[in-house]
């Protein structure tokens, strides 16, 4: 298995779990150095002249299914910056399921007909689950490429805290924001985590930038992807790790139960992070049978 093991350098810390426990993000400043941060916006460019239609002049473009498009994002996947606080977070049994890239021209204010859309992602996940907060499920890294250390940038604007409400006082203008509502500002190669239900939305660029953003979604490998994720063709050229991380799997039942050739990670933070590799991120569960064995089903692909 090969993970670069610069990632037990930045393995969550109690300061920072407690910090996105409660506010519902976290920012890792200089995730991406000068050089990652150039390639990448190579990549969007290159992107973006190929999808940006005519209709689309000066507005908001966002594209997903993504990771195929270059090996400067499959390299994002397991990002030393970055995942050990995905796993530290989500546990073992995760995968990327969704991503996608948005540029945002510093035209958009006047070019199309700005209007904020305060949400909390998932959408059905939202309508179908009845607790009271509703589970996190799911989280997004974005990584920024562009400076938005200022307010007026494209920023990403959240209500901290927000992600332990089913719901809030939320105007329904497109123009107003909810109480408590602040931009993230943070400047080129920052990553922002963000758990899927904190209340946010895009905003308009007012800038002479234009703001670039990639965000890569990982869940549980139970929960079904959000876009085609294209990704299969690229398994024989992956390590382990990074094809579990793409959705590589054993058999269908190995997301529920998996096996360990089904989740490679597991092992690797056994030697690693074993504080991370217990059987449940959130302690001891009881809702398991006892092990035992099981013979052969018949009934079980």
């Amino acid at each position: 298995m090969v993970m670069n093991q610069s990632c037990t350098e930045n393995i969550l810390t109690d300061d920072e779990r407690e910090f996105f426990n409660s506010n519902g993000f976290l920012v890792v400043e200089g995730a991406l150095d000068a050089s990652a941060t150039a390639r990448l916006v190579e990549v969007m460019d290159r992107v973006d002249a190929r999808e940006r239609t005519e209709a689309l002049a000066g507005k908001l473009l966002s594209v997903a299914d993504v990771i195929h498009e270059d090996t400067a994002l499959v390299d994002l996947v397991d990002w030393p910056a970055t995942f050990p606080k995905v796993w530290g977070i989500l546990g073992w049994n995760i995968y990327l399921y969704h991503s996608h890239l948005d540029v945002t021209p510093n035209e958009n204010a006047w070019r199309q007909d700005w209007r904020v859309a305060w949400h909390q992602d998932s959408m059905r996940v939202n309508d179908e689950i009845e607790s009271n907060p509703r589970p996190r499920l799911s989280l997004k890294v974005g990584f920024y490429l562009t400076d938005v250390s200022e307010p007026g940038r494209g920023n990403t604007l959240v209500v901290p805290s927000s992600h332990l409400q089913n719901a809030i006082d939320c105007p329904q203008d497109g123009q107003s924001n909810p109480p408590g509502a602040e931009p993230l500002c943070v400047p080129a190669g920052s990553a922002v985590i963000v758990d899927r239900r904190i209340w946010h939305t895009r905003s308009a660029n007012e800038s002479e930038l234009t703001r670039k953003v990639v965000w890569l979604g990982y869940s549980y490998r139970w929960l079904r992807p959000k876009d085609a994720m294209t990704v299969e063709h690229l398994y024989p050229k992956l390590d382990p790790i990074r094809r579990q991380l793409l959705g590589d799997r054993v058999n269908a039942n190995g997301t529920y139960d998996p096996a360990p050739e089904d989740v490679p990670l597991r092992a690797w933070l056994e030697a690693h992070d074993s504080t991370a590799a217990t059987p449940s991120p959130h302690g001891d569960s009881q809702s398991r049978p006892p092990a035992m064995g099981r013979g052969k089903n018949t009934g079980r692909n």
